[in-house]
């Protein structure tokens, strides 16, 4: 294998292994990553195939390292203590409360930021407490070998290797800032195309709404795109343009009365909102977080226990459909 390109290991996997050999447990570390046990299993076997080497004898009661488990062991124990000793950036928390969830920077700014507090539940049960670790990223991870808990996404419909569970659709309507709204005024739908519209990555919705109304829209080189719905409100808010309102990600901004609605019209967008998890059992911090999201979403109690059922199999949702945002 022809690693000249990447000269080290994966460095993830070498974490998992260096918790695995300093307890002797995949299972131990795993809670002391705040991950699941086959998590830790696929970074070892990733590292052993990388390497081409055994690191582990598996036993009843736990692992044993190789010898070259134990030399590699005590490379690592030593390569992290001198980063530890000269790094002083921020230390991620650990222990059986924290939960990691990836979405989009848009529904971490827009639907997650917002409701926080309440999910982490520290001031209404300081008992039950659990801290959620952000992860905001466009790419769509393959969450078991990330350590990830729970994602959220908008999409068409569920994944491979994911658990699905419909959050939420959004009935989308023109918005704009207010100086630019009296210009457009009242009237058909048409008259939205004189002006420059706003779209993020993905201009189906645009398409949808426009086709809902008798319409054919496709976009123009008066629009504007952008890769993230934060950046296609700002821009609205800025007057650039008319944007669609995905509720519940505009609320705040409807509120603060910096874009107001410029048609009453709505149109079902295409994508939805999803919680999704790696298939299997989940640790029950990451239960918690998900019955707390889905009470926010107001999701039915059997849709929520089959999502959390540990034998639901990966994929369960929908059929899966090729979509752009993860």
């Amino acid at each position: 294998m022809d690693h000249s390109s990447h000269p080290l290991p994966p460095l993830d996997a070498l974490r998992a292994f260096e918790a695995a050999a300093r307890t002797g447990s995949f299972s131990a570390a795993a809670e002391s990553l705040n991950v699941t046990h086959g998590a830790v299993s696929r970074q070892i076997a990733k590292l052993e195939q990388w390497l081409g080497l055994r690191l582990f004898h598996r036993q009843a009661r736990g692992v044993v390292a190789t010898p070259d488990g134990q030399r590699l062991f005590q490379r690592t124990s030593e390569a992290f203590a001198l980063i530890a000793d000269t790094s002083n950036r921020w230390t991620e928390p650990r222990g059986t409360a924290v939960v990691r969830l990836t979405s989009l920077p848009s529904i971490c700014g827009l639907w997650l930021m917002p409701r926080l507090a309440d999910l982490e539940g520290r001031e209404a049960d300081p008992g039950g407490a659990l801290r959620i670790l952000l992860s905001v990223d466009h790419r769509a991870l393959d969450l078991a070998d990330e350590g990830m808990d729970l994602a959220i996404r908008c999409g068409w419909g569920a994944m491979p290797a994911r658990v699905s569970l419909k959050l939420f659709e959004e009935w989308c309507y023109p918005l704009a800032a207010p100086g630019l709204a009296a210009q457009i005024g009242e009237g058909d739908p048409e008259r939205l195309l004189a002006f420059p519209l706003i779209h993020d990555s993905d201009a189906s919705g645009w398409r949808t709404w426009f086709a809902a109304h008798g319409l054919d829209y496709k976009p123009r080189p008066q629009d504007r795109r952008f890769e993230d719905y934060n950046l296609v409100l700002d821009a609205c808010v800025c007057g650039l343009g008319i944007a669609l309102a995905r509720p519940p990600l505009v609320r705040s901004k409807l509120r603060s009365g910096r874009v107001v609605p410029v048609d009453p019209r709505t149109a079902l967008n295409p994508t939805s909102y999803w919680l999704d998890r790696p298939p299997g059992r989940m640790r029950n911090a990451a239960v918690e977080l998900a019955r707390r999201i889905a009470a926010e979403a107001e999701v039915s109690a059997e849709a929520l226990e089959t999502f959390l059922n540990p034998e639901t199999p990966e994929g369960y949702g929908r059929p899966f459909i090729p979509w752009t945002a993860a």
